[in-house]
C-alpha cells in the first residue's frame, strides 16, 4: 500500500497543499475586498459579509455529505477532480456580473473546498506514520497560510490596479497550477486503500462525547475568529485610518504569522501534546480581541497603530497555532481508523463556526460599532476556554487525554 511506501516521506503532504493554498487564497481574499466590492456593487459592508457567511455555511453542511457520496472514488482522482471545478468557480465569479452571479460562484466553490480539504487531511494521516501526523497536517493546512501571507497581499494589489474581479481569475489560475500538482505529483497509488465511512458511521462518531466536546472547542474558536476577520478591513479603516495599501501590508503581516503559528504548532503538538498548544493558543486570541477592542475604544489613530500591528501578529501567530494541534487532538481521541469521519466533522464545525463568526460580526456592525467585535470574539474563544479545561478533562479517558 501506498502507506507504507511513504509513511516517513512529506512530499505528499506538499502537493496537497498546492490545493488548499488556492482555496486559503480565495477563501481569505474577499473580506479584504468587501469596502471595493460594495462601493462597484453599491451595496452596504454588512450586505456584501454574506458571501463569506453563504460560502462557510455551504461548506460547513455540504462537506460531510459530499465526502459519504463521493467515498468509493479513489482519493487521487477526487482531488485532482475537485480542484479542477475549484478553478472552473473562480472563473465563474470572475466573468459574474452582479451579486448574485457571485453568490452562486461561492457557493460552486464552496462544495468543491468543503470535499478537497478534508480529502486531503484525511488521505495524508493515512500517508504518514503517525509521529509525523502533526507536521503533515500543518503542511497541507499551511497553504491556507502561505496563501495569506502571498495571495492575499499579491491579489489585493492587483484588485486595487485592476479591479476586485481580476483577484478571481488569479486563484483560477493557480487551481490548475494545483491540478497539474496532484496530476504529476501524486504517485497513482496514493488514492488506493482510503476507505471512507458511511453517513451512519460519521453519526455514530459524532455521538461520542468526547468528539461532541472537541468539535464545539473548534465551533467556538472559529466563531472568534471569523467576527474579526470578515471586518477587518473596516476596521483597520475606521480605528486606525488605513487605507487599501496599509491594509494589505497588515493582512501580509497576519499571514506570516499565521504561517509561523501553523508550522510550530503542529511541531509543537508533537512535542509537548495537543491539548497544551490549545489551550495557549486560545488564551492569546481572548487577550488579543480584547486588545483590538480596547484600542479602538480608548486610543487616537496615531495611537491605535503599534497596539493594532502587535495583535495582528500575536493573533496569527495564535489562531492558526491552534488548528493543528487541534486536528492531532481529535485523531487521537477519535482513533486512526476514524481520522476520515474525525476530520470531515471538524471541517464542518470550523466553518459553521466561520460562518456564525461573520453573520455575528454582520449584527454587530450594522447595529453597533467596530470597537465591539473584539470584545464578541473574546467571549467566543473563552467558551473555547471552558470546553477545553473543563470539559475533556471529563470526556476524554485518561490514557487518551495523555497521549494527547
Amino acid at each position: 500500500m501506498a502507506a507504507d511506501i511513504q509513511n516517513h516521506n512529506l512530499a505528499p503532504a506538499w502537493i496537497m497543499a498546492l490545493g488548499t493554498f488556492a482555496i486559503g487564497t480565495e477563501g481569505f481574499m474577499i473580506v479584504p475586498l468587501l469596502p471595493d466590492m460594495a462601493a462597484d456593487l453599491q451595496l452596504s459592508i454588512a450586505t456584501l459579509g454574506t458571501l463569506v457567511t453563504v460560502f462557510t455555511l455551504t461548506l460547513a453542511f455540504s462537506s460531510p455529505i459530499l465526502t459519504t457520496l463521493f467515498g468509493r472514488v479513489d482519493r487521487r482522482r477526487l482531488l485532482i477532480a475537485t480542484m479542477a471545478f475549484f478553478a472552473l468557480g473562480n472563473l465563474m465569479a470572475w466573468q459574474s456580473s452582479g451579486y448574485w452571479g457571485i453568490l452562486a460562484a461561492r457557493v460552486f466553490l464552496a462544495l468543491a473546498a468543503g470535499l478537497y480539504t478534508p480529502s486531503a487531511n484525511a488521505l495524508i494521516s493515512v500517508l504518514v506514520a503517525p509521529e509525523k501526523r502533526g507536521r503533515s497536517l500543518a503542511i497541507i493546512n499551511g497553504g491556507m497560510t502561505i496563501a495569506i501571507a502571498l495571495g492575499l497581499p499579491i491579489g489585493s494589489l492587483l484588485g486595487n490596479a485592476l479591479g476586485w474581479r481580476v483577484t478571481f481569475l488569479g486563484v483560477g489560475i493557480l487551481a490548475l497550477i494545483a491540478v497539474l500538482g496532484l496530476f504529476f505529483g501524486l504517485d497513482k497509488s496514493a488514492g488506493t486503500g482510503v476507505e471512507v465511512p458511511s453517513l451512519s458511521a460519521r453519526v455514530a462518531v459524532a455521538k461520542r462525547p468526547p468528539i461532541l466536546v472537541g468539535l464545539a472547542i473548534t465551533l467556538f474558536w472559529a466563531v472568534g475568529a471569523y467576527i474579526v476577520w470578515t471586518y477587518i478591513a473596516p476596521y483597520l479603516r475606521s480605528v486606525a485610518n488605513f487605507g487599501p495599501e496599509g491594509t494589505s501590508l497588515i493582512i501580509c503581516l497576519w499571514g506570516v504569522c499565521a504561517a509561523i503559528g501553523n508550522f510550530s504548532g503542529g511541531a509543537l503538538s508533537d512535542k509537548l501534546g495537543a491539548r497544551t498548544v490549545m489551550g495557549g493558543s486560545l488564551s492569546l486570541l481572548t487577550g488579543v480581541f480584547l486588545l483590538l477592542s480596547f484600542t479602538a475604544f480608548w486610543l487616537t489613530p496615531n495611537q491605535a497603530v503599534i497596539p493594532i500591528v502587535v495583535s495582528i501578529a500575536v493573533w496569527g501567530v495564535a489562531v492558526f497555532g491552534f488548528h493543528p494541534a487541534q486536528m492531532s487532538h481529535l485523531i487521537q481521541i477519535g482513533g486512526r481508523a476514524s481520522a476520515p469521519i474525525v476530520l470531515s466533522l471538524n471541517t464542518s464545525s470550523m466553518y459553521c463556526g466561520f460562518s456564525l463568526g461573520s453573520a455575528i460580526g454582520s449584527v454587530v456592525v450594522s447595529h453597533g460599532q467596530v470597537a465591539d467585535l473584539g470584545i464578541a470574539a473574546a467571549v467566543a474563544e473563552a467558551i473555547s476556554i471552558v470546553l477545553l479545561y473543563g470539559f475533556t478533562a471529563r470526556a476524554v479517558s485518561p490514557r487518551a487525554s495523555h497521549a494527547s
